[in-house]
């Protein structure tokens, strides 16, 4: 990771004097928080003040509050709804409702009359402890949703690590390739997203589905996170995938505890230094159950909608639901009082 890493802070929902704004969206910010992880031991912190930050970090600065291009061809200056569709029998989220192509082309249909900007649909379940299904098996269930949510009209993704998939959901019209190796796990992953046009969503996993629970440890989730999550947005600057078609995204929930999840949401502003889109995805999750406490992942909307409002307090501009329509509802809300505030 190249130190330091800079957390913007006095953060408004109205530009303030002398505020800068974050990612050229609707939030500002008075100041930063440097973050260093230099030497190996624990996290050190600083205040900076902006024109310190401007003269001594001009990149991190810049990459800060730069205005977002449009994300798979859709504007992020407002917040846009990732909608999810989970095509697997132990989805985590809805117990393998969807898991049949008529049910999960229904629900494509649904979620697109809900207001859903973007449709991620998924064969292999990330849940922990999940199994490893053959590529085989996980075209056999994506690939036909897949083409009938291409023919709605809206930008799709597919949600996978493995390249032969990625080929296939491309050449069948999908816009984003949504990865949560962050197209590492894969050998032919990166040269598969970098030789077509799609977009692609960098996510962060602490070690596989199988493991990622086990005692996941960091010196300082956010800024680790940060630091990986730069590597490969370099990588795939390198290999020809622009800036403009990258998102990265945190991984709640991919090897972190509740305190490295609840971290990560409050210092979620920092990853706007990586020059990115950022998505996050809170959607129903474990940790929500524990904090609140409530039992399935259905009760979890109420800590889904404020886990987001969090998200977009930070400038979050794509959030990975699957409760599109009272994730619509409760933007409907945020835009009638943010009004025409830049990103409005």
């Amino acid at each position: 990771m190249r130190n330091p890493v800079l957390h913007p802070v006095g953060l408004l929902a109205d530009r303030g004097k002398g505020a800068r704004t974050l990612a050229g969206g609707w939030v500002s910010f008075t100041g930063y928080q440097e973050i260093s992880l230099a030497g190996g031991g624990e996290p050190s912190f600083g205040n900076l003040g902006a024109a310190e930050a401007d003269k001594r970090f001009p990149e991190r600065v810049a990459a800060l509050t730069s205005a977002r291009p449009p994300f798979a061809g859709i504007s992020i200056e407002r917040p846009r709804i990732v909608a999810v569709v989970n095509v697997t029998p132990d989805s985590f989220s809805d117990g393998g409702r969807f898991s049949d192509h008529a049910s999960a082309i229904d629900r494509v249909a649904e979620l697109a009359e809900a207001g859903a900007d973007i449709i991620d649909i998924g064969g292999q379940s990330t849940r922990p402890g999940a199994a490893e299904i053959s590529v085989g098996e996980e075209l056999r269930r994506v690939m036909p949703v897949v083409e009938a949510a291409v023919g709605s009209g809206l930008p799709v993704s597919v949600d996978t690590w493995r390249a032969e998939v990625m080929r296939e959901a491309i050449a069948a019209g999908v816009s984003v390739v949504n990865d949560v190796t962050a197209l590492s796990g894969d050998a032919a992953a990166l040269e598969a997203v970098a030789g077509s046009s799609a977009s692609v969503v960098l996510m962060h996993m602490q070690g596989t589905p199988a493991t990622m629970q086990d005692r996941p440890r960091y010196r300082l989730a956010s800024a680790e996170i940060f630091g990986w999550l730069e590597s490969r947005v370099d990588a795939c600057v390198t290999a020809g995938i622009g800036r403009d078609r990258i998102a990265v995204d945190p991984g709640i929930g991919f090897g972190k505890t509740d305190a490295h999840n609840v971290e990560i949401l409050e210092r979620g502003a920092l990853f706007h230094g990586l020059g990115c889109a950022v998505m996050i995805g809170v959607s129903r999750k474990s940790f929500i159950g524990r904090l609140a406490p409530v039992t399935g992942p259905a009760d979890r909307l109420a800590g889904t909608v404020m886990a987001t409002a969090i998200a977009l307090s930070r400038g979050v501009q794509l959030h990975r639901v699957h409760d599109a329509a009272d994730i619509r509802q409760a933007l409907a809300v945020w835009q009638a009082v943010a009004g025409e505030r830049p990103g409005g």
